[in-house]
């Protein structure tokens, strides 16, 4: 059997639902796409006439360094119109394509067509580690592009879609697909069904709550950001985000850079490793369960903090002070104005803290 042969039948696979993914599921849609691109673009044209049974850890590491070099690349028209699938090659893509051929030989181990991966134990060039984030002063100068852009009527949803990017650390995937169903203003969450982790529950803070509540009094169709057809997603997004950045100083930034940098002043403020990830959906700290009606109120507490400290620089304000967790008065006083309210004492005032321990 050829790797073209074993590919064909690896994909038939994956299609029908039968190699799993992240969690023990059904490889998404998206995941299909990419490894469908790289089988085609990059496994097949190096190793596809070569016999799996005589495939060795060199055939591999070749493979590893001429996607590195880029001897696959190339520019194809796609299915689209005036669609071009650009392949260029390089570390990353070599070491995910590596990852992928290393899957797909596991997959023939299983089947009983060789014996062993020879694709294991392949040393791979690190991933390029994202770094790029905002800025205090490149949030404010994001506001000024984003209040610019919204005078043109043409940009105003995608401006709204950027404007909760940022406040909520969620990806670009999740935001513009957000359906009415997901938004849970009342516990202060959205609960995506289909995220990168599977099912997952991410606390938002009160400025977005307030967004959602206020657009969902003239909601159409099925998803907070409705494209031409009310039951479909916005589809313009990633045009309508290269014309407004454009020539700007801020060129460089991208949706995954809103994320990051959502996970970077929550960093700032004080907050832990732990809570980042819950907030923004991570493996490691995501809130998955779907028997959890109630989130967490630190979380909440975390998030309404995050998304109006990035809300108050989008509009401007130059804060003085970042470290919200270990600034003692402000503690003092929130915890008074709690305890007062919850004895019932909301008539009193909670303005000046007072002692809390004899």
């Amino acid at each position: 059997m050829s790797v073209k042969e074993l590919c064909t039948l690896y994909l038939n696979d994956m299609n029908a639902g039968l190699i799993m993914g992240k969690g023990g599921r059904p490889k998404k849609h998206s995941t299909i796409v990419t490894d469908t691109g790289r089988i085609n673009r990059h496994i097949i044209p190096l190793l596809g006439s070569r016999r799996v049974r005589d495939l060795t850890k060199s055939d591999v590491n070749k493979l590893l360094k001429d996607v590195m070099a880029g001897k696959t690349r190339i520019s194809v028209k796609t299915d689209k119109l005036r669609g071009r699938a650009i392949v260029r090659g390089g570390p990353g893509t070599a070491a995910r394509t590596v990852s992928l051929l290393g899957g797909i030989l596991t997959y023939a181990v299983d089947a009983g067509i060789i014996e062993r991966n020879p694709a294991h134990g392949i040393k791979k060039p690190k991933d390029n580690v994202r770094k790029r984030r905002l800025s205090e002063a490149e949030y404010r100068l994001l506001g000024v592009l984003l209040r610019k852009a919204a005078q043109n009527e043409n940009y105003a949803m995608t401006v709204e879609i950027i404007r909760q990017i940022t406040m909520t650390g969620c990806r670009r995937s999740e935001m513009i697909g957000l359906s009415w169903s997901e938004v849970d203003a009342q516990a202060s969450c959205l609960r995506l069904e289909d995220s990168k982790e599977g099912y997952s529950i991410r606390p938002i803070g009160l400025p977005v709550v307030e967004y959602l509540e206020e657009r969902a009094k003239s909601r159409i169709g099925t998803y907070v950001f409705p494209g031409r057809d009310e039951d479909r997603a916005f589809g313009s997004f990633p045009n309508h985000w290269k014309k407004i950045f454009t020539d700007s100083p801020l060129a460089d930034v991208t949706p995954h850079v809103l994320r990051h940098s959502f996970a970077s002043i929550a960093n700032d403020l004080g907050f832990t490793e732990i809570t980042i990830a819950a907030l923004v959906g991570h493996a490691k700290g995501s809130v998955t369960s779907n028997y959890i009606h109630t989130v967490d109120t630190a979380l909440i507490m975390a998030a309404d903090t995050i998304a109006g400290y990035i809300q108050g620089l989008l509009d401007g304000i130059e804060f003085k002070q970042t470290a919200y967790a270990l600034d003692r008065d402000s503690r003092k006083t929130s915890l008074a104005r709690f305890l007062q309210k919850a004895a019932g004492n909301d008539d009193r005032t909670a303005d000046v803290a007072q002692p809390l321990a004899a």
